[in-house]
């Protein structure tokens, strides 16, 4: 190759660069926290107008059938973060101070070494940003590493060691990522973990005036949900503006159903160390769509949420999926596959892959069994009759629940009956036995406590006292 031709041919290289950038797809994921199925103007909802989050319905598909690894926050994230279940971690529950944590037998943090869909992507030449709630640790947790040892190249976060953001800055943060990104020709990911509408509600007076003519209480609940909605739509028009929207898949979700007083509450202020004052759990309206449950239950209420996705061209518009079994650890496969990324040889997520029900041509049918296990009480408590599930699965179209040493069970045909009415376990009793079988052995694949690797140095001063 001669001078002329080298030059030609680095020219051409150098004009093709940020063309082959552009073909990989950007990902943004919308996670929200305690958004009920039910929560949505497009599922129905008598009151709450969500515009933007029904655009992305319109414009993509909405799966009725996704649920999340827990019916409460740091687990389900863990389980977004490394396609694995979180109780291959400890992580039962939510991070809280170290003695809780102790006392729950979880770690204080998620071990930024294991296997993360942000970090598979950022090597693969993704720029990657976290903006919003990380609970996957806890800001009472000094000594917990920065959202940064796990994969990201920005963040700006809340419920993490450090500095914290204001919840309201999660979207005006992913903006500025996304034009940097742009400019530099580079495909992003953005973890997008909106704080709403957990507690405290952080109302703002522009939101309670549009509905300013409902009762305390939903207008209260309704404003959060329009504000938060409103900063999606300013990220959705931003794709727009940079004329990112057709190479953009944008996933809406939460991380667990509604959360709801257990009994009638007062409505009064409240103040939380990370995000700071609002009202409490007493203006929490969360429905869940008339599944069984809320938040902390493993009931369908509390881990069947939103799942919406839109990616043009791609993803049909305007569909309903109502049959596609998701699960939260299928979306590092999945979004790993749509990023064009080789997962390790090591690798072997809990989830698969979900590109084909993306597309349109899902199953009913898991190729895989989900499994969760939480901490739950047992008996039932009067006020919580439906948080009593320690452990459950969902093996093809079976779902068994049991409570800690499974002498209490019940099973439901989770493809025919999703508000779980009709209790199956007198008359399927070989199909009891077989889930049972799977239960037992999935138990003997999890650790026994925590590395202790991932404990803070304030457990030594606890135990000490």
């Amino acid at each position: 190759m001669n001078m002329k031709e080298l030059r030609v041919f680095w020219l051409a290289l150098l004009f093709c660069m940020p063309a082959f950038a552009e073909t990989k797809p950007n990902i943004v994921f919308i996670f929200a926290d305690d958004w009920g199925w039910g929560d949505l103007s497009c599922h129905g909802h008598p009151y709450i107008k969500t515009p933007n989050i029904d655009r992305l319905a319109a414009e993509g598909t909405d799966f009725h059938r996704f649920t999340v690894a827990s019916g409460v926050c740091s687990p389900s994230r863990t389980a977004v973060m490394t396609g694995h279940f979180p109780a291959r971690y400890n992580i039962d529950g939510h991070f809280a101070w170290v003695p809780s944590n102790e006392k729950r037998n979880m770690p204080d943090w998620l071990d930024p070494q294991a296997p993360l869909l942000p970090r598979f992507l950022k090597e693969s030449g993704y720029a990657t940003a976290h903006f919003g709630k990380w609970h996957l640790s806890n800001n009472m947790i000094p000594d917990s590493p920065l959202p940064s040892a796990y994969g990201y190249d920005a963040y700006g976060a809340f419920n993490c060691a450090g500095e914290q953001m204001p919840v309201h800055e999660d979207a005006r943060r992913a903006v500025a990522f996304i034009e940097t990104s742009h400019r530099a020709g580079k495909p992003f990911f953005i973890n997008l973990w909106i704080h709403e509408p957990h507690t405290p509600f952080h109302t703002v007076p522009k939101y309670r005036w549009r509905f300013r003519h409902l009762e305390e209480r939903d207008s209260i609940y309704a404003s959060v949900l329009s504000h938060a909605d409103d900063r999606i739509g300013e990220v959705l028009d931003t794709l727009d503006r940079l004329a990112l929207t057709e190479n953009t898949l944008v996933i809406f979700s939460s991380d667990n159903g509604p959360a709801r007083a257990a009994r009638p509450t007062e409505l009064k202020l409240m103040h939380d160390s990370a995000t700071g004052a609002g009202y409490g759990i007493g203006a929490a309206r969360g429905i869940t769509g008339g599944r069984k449950g809320y938040k902390a239950a493993l009931f369908e209420g509390g881990i069947g949420v939103p799942f919406i996705a839109r990616w043009p061209g791609k993803i049909a518009a305007g569909k309903v999926d109502d049959s596609s079994l998701i699960s939260a650890v299928d979306l590092l496969p999945t979004l790993c596959e749509v990023a064009g990324v080789n997962l390790p040889d090591a690798y072997a997520p809990d989830g698969l892959s979900q590109v084909a029900a993306l597309m349109g041509k899902g199953s009913a049918v898991r190729e895989k069994p989900l499994f969760w296990k939480m901490n739950a009480s047992w008996p039932p408590r009067k006020t919580k009759p439906h948080h009593w599930v320690s452990y459950a699965i969902v093996d093809q179209n079976w779902k068994l629940l049991a409570n800690g040493d499974s002498s209490y069970l019940e099973l439901y045909d989770i493809s025919a009956d999703l508000h779980e009415k009709s209790d199956l376990r007198e008359e399927k009793p070989q199909v009891v036995a077989r889930l049972l079988e799977k239960l037992a052995q999935w138990k003997t694949t999890l650790p026994a406590k925590p590395d202790e690797s991932l404990f803070s140095a304030e457990r030594s001063q606890v135990n000490r006292l």
